[in-house]
């Protein structure tokens, strides 16, 4: 913050609970934002808290409580704030107990489930999800067929599919069904796609850890609040 109190639009954003400040850049470059009722597009401009800002005509202001939220997403929810085809979205399940703001830190895909973390903190949320951070996230994976043989060790030197190399912290299978997959970069749709290539049909994926922080003793759509001990924590892990 500016010696007048003035800040980034895109900081002023995340600071408001919009999103994140990489994902505020994007809501800004889209024309959806207003300052004083002129749409802004330059990621340079500077606003202070006595301006009027608007995202999609909907005033914004500074929250002073900050959340850090873990929910367990169900299966069938999408992470995204919206969602033009209709389908359920995941941050609905938290707006009943919060009235603050909330975005998503990375992504579960429609069809996987577990940990996620929400927060309306934009500078947390530009720590954890940076990818120099380095978080561990810890996945269980559910086959319908028996997991292919040595899966888990191909995995883990590397495996490259359409062109692109995907590969494992760790990797090991539990049962003939059932495998631990631990990523630190997590591109997208990394596990399906090494399953896939693999020929190993994929019944189920959970999400059970980010970080320091596991999803055990919350059933699927419950969400708790982190504690001040554990949102250091997370912090602490990260690299960057």
């Amino acid at each position: 913050m500016s010696g007048d109190g003035s800040v980034r639009l895109q900081t002023f954003l995340a600071h408001c609970g919009v999103a994140s400040r990489r994902a505020s850049e994007q809501i800004i470059a889209q024309g959806r934002v207003t300052v004083n009722g002129a749409v802004v597009t330059e990621l340079g401009t500077k606003v202070t808290a006595a301006d009027t800002v608007c995202v999609d005509g909907e005033a914004v202001s500074l929250e002073e409580t900050k959340r850090y939220v873990l929910l367990n997403k169900p299966a069938g929810y999408v992470c995204s704030q919206s969602d033009e085809k209709g389908r359920q979205v995941a941050v609905d399940l938290l707006k009943p107990a919060f009235r603050e703001r909330l975005y998503n830190v990375g992504r579960l895909d429609m069809y996987s489930r577990g940990a996620i973390i929400f927060t309306n903190d934009g500078d947390f949320a530009a720590t954890l999800s940076h990818p120099s951070a380095e978080i561990e996230k810890e996945y269980i994976v559910e086959t319908s067929y028996p997991v292919p043989e040595g899966l888990a060790v191909q995995f883990m030197k590397g495996v490259r599919v359409a062109g692109i190399f995907y590969r494992a912290v760790r990797a090991e299978k539990l049962s003939s069904h059932r495998m631990r997959v631990v990523l630190i970069e997590g591109k997208n749709r990394e596990i399906r796609r090494v399953f896939e290539h693999a020929g190993a049909a994929i019944r189920s994926l959970e999400r059970v850890r980010i970080g320091t922080v596991r999803v055990d003793g919350l059933r699927a759509g419950e969400f708790r609040e982190l504690s001040p001990d554990e949102v250091r924590g997370l912090l602490a892990t990260c690299k960057n």
